[in-house]
């Protein structure tokens, strides 16, 4: 298994970026042979507001469970800025549903079907997975959207005299742009799905997860039942939790678990000798 950090220029954030990469390349089945030599599945994983390329690693045992599934996970950063093309020129979604795909299969031996490409994320990103996985629907065959920041509601009636930055106008002004122009544009999450819908489209295998202590419930609630109502293949999942990492840990084993993996084969390998 290989922890992989790299650094390189993206152009559609015209700056160098850091990514994470799980790449288990290395795993021995006990009667010492190597993994069949071909492409690896891929999930991009995205965190949440406040975090970095290293919060999943750091928070929850993706990296074990990666490996036990000859799974490739890539985490990359989204700064604070939702994943979303924005007014000021730096294209977060271009970044994750295009070029970073791109790169990453050239540094990787990457499976380029869109039945092996996959896109999860918690809060912001459990938010940024859904807009960039159906933006990109020809790229990613499963989302899966843990305590998903479904905000749009509340950044439509958000004043300048919050506690936080992050609550205030001004900040989702910088973030999504005119924001009388936000409902129905490629950042509203609901208006993506129906544009699939209505154009007879095809749209990702959707998973959504939240727990029931989360302050995000109900907005994930409703959106799940948006899509049931839209006739959109989902899966719902609501457990005992916050809005913490004790949640989105067994929550990404969960979503591993649903992921069209290879059958799990137990094995050696540098990161769970066993």
């Amino acid at each position: 298994m290989a922890i992989v950090k790299v650094d390189f220029i993206a152009k559609s954030l015209m700056r160098t970026v850091t990514i994470n990469a799980i790449v288990p390349i290395d795993k021995l089945s006990f009667n010492g042979k190597l993994r069949a030599d071909k492409p690896f599945k891929t999930l991009y994983l995205l965190h949440g507001i406040f975090g970095n390329y290293t919060d999943w690693l750091n928070g929850t045992r993706v990296q074990r469970w990666a490996e036990e599934n000859n799974l490739v996970v890539i985490m990359p950063s989204g700064e604070n800025k939702f994943y979303v093309d924005m007014p000021n020129g730096e294209n977060y979604s271009e970044f994750i549903g295009k070029e970073l795909v791109e790169v990453t299969r050239k540094l990787f031996p990457l499976s380029t079907k869109r039945e092996d490409t996959y896109i999860a994320g918690l809060s912001m990103g459990g938010y940024g997975a859904l807009i960039n996985g159906l933006k990109y629907n020809q790229t990613f065959s499963y989302i899966a959207a843990l305590s998903s920041g479904l905000i749009i509601d509340n950044v439509l009636k958000a004043g300048n005299d919050g506690m936080l930055f992050t609550h205030s106008k001004a900040y989702y002004e910088s973030i999504f742009g005119d924001l009388n122009q936000l409902v129905g544009s490629d950042k509203d999450y609901r208006a993506l799905i129906k544009k699939l819908v209505d154009s007879n489209k095809e749209i990702p295998t959707i998973y959504m997860a939240c727990g029931t202590e989360d302050f995000l419930l109900e907005q994930n609630r409703e959106y799940y039942q948006y899509l049931l109502d839209l006739g959109v293949d989902v899966e719902y999942k609501e457990a005992p939790g916050g809005h913490d990492w004790d949640f989105w840990d067994t929550s990404i084993l969960d979503v591993i678990k649903w992921l069209p993996l290879e059958t799990k084969e137990e094995g050696i390998h540098s990161g769970n000798v066993r």
